[in-house]
């Protein structure tokens, strides 16, 4: 809907009620003309008034910046969502495990399982952000195929972290946890500003979280940045999932298979 019928819309609603609203429906017209005059003259979104940012020692638009960390953000909760809300729905109250383990099937079999589901959903969506990302321009360099290899690790990390973590968890009301994590992750990441940007002690804080590894290196190949420290990033994403899956395989024989 356009700005001009969406401000009809509202005059029209403003107009059916007692003239005491008069000022609202001036107060949201002058901000309909001030938002579309901003639109027009230096485009919509935060990216217009950031400007260019320095990183890797090259000079980027702000949106070529924040596409790949919101690549990796993406991959992160397409995998953690279905390996924790998912994961506990159907191992509390449908008890879709117990008829599973009434096959030859292990714990560790169902943990993997369930990790494979997860890893292609989340490779799905971040299949569909890089496609859009590469249709708008903001992917730099041709190693920026190999973002999507990265976000799959970066999903094979958190589905197994995830994993883990909900087989401790006794009810939905635990999950409040789940987002305690994943809002500073997704927030102090480096995901919108620079590394540079946050104070040194901070600094030391973030590069030890794993969302910060997935950034990293999906950036890295979107920019075409290569470096050999891209393989310290993808170890420890590797063994974060490996940790992961062994962990989850092992609650769920304990519990499952007392």
């Amino acid at each position: 809907m356009s700005y001009a019928l969406l401000r009809q819309a509202l005059q029209l609603l403003l107009r059916r009620t007692p003239g005491d609203h008069q000022i609202l429906q001036l107060a949201v017209k002058s901000r309909f003309d001030q938002q579309r005059g901003l639109n027009h003259r230096d485009g919509v979104g935060v990216g217009a008034l950031v400007g260019s940012v320095h990183v890797g020692g090259q000079t980027v638009d702000y949106d070529t910046f924040v596409a790949p960390g919101l690549l990796a953000v993406a991959a992160m909760n397409g995998s953690v969502f279905d390996t924790t809300f998912n994961f506990f729905f159907k191992f509390k109250y449908a008890r879709s495990f117990d008829a599973m383990l009434a096959t030859p099937l292990r714990a560790t079999d169902v943990a993997l399982g369930e990790l494979s589901w997860a890893l292609l959903r989340g490779s799905i969506y971040a299949a569909a952000f890089l496609v859009t990302m590469a249709l708008l321009g903001l992917v730099e360099s041709p190693w920026g195929i190999l973002c999507l290899p990265a976000a799959m690790l970066i999903g094979f990390a958190f589905a197994g972290a995830g994993m883990a973590a909900t087989t401790f968890m006794r009810s939905f009301v635990d999950f409040d946890y789940v987002n305690l994590v994943l809002i500073p992750l997704f927030l102090f990441s480096a995901t919108f500003f620079p590394l540079s940007r946050y104070p040194t002690g901070l600094q030391w804080v973030i590069q030890v979280t794993p969302l910060y590894q997935g950034v990293v290196l999906v950036r890295s190949l979107a920019f075409g940045d290569l470096s050999w420290t891209l393989l310290l990033h993808a170890a420890y994403l590797v063994i974060m999932g490996v940790v992961g899956v062994r962990v989850a395989g092992r609650r769920l024989g304990r519990l499952l298979q007392p």
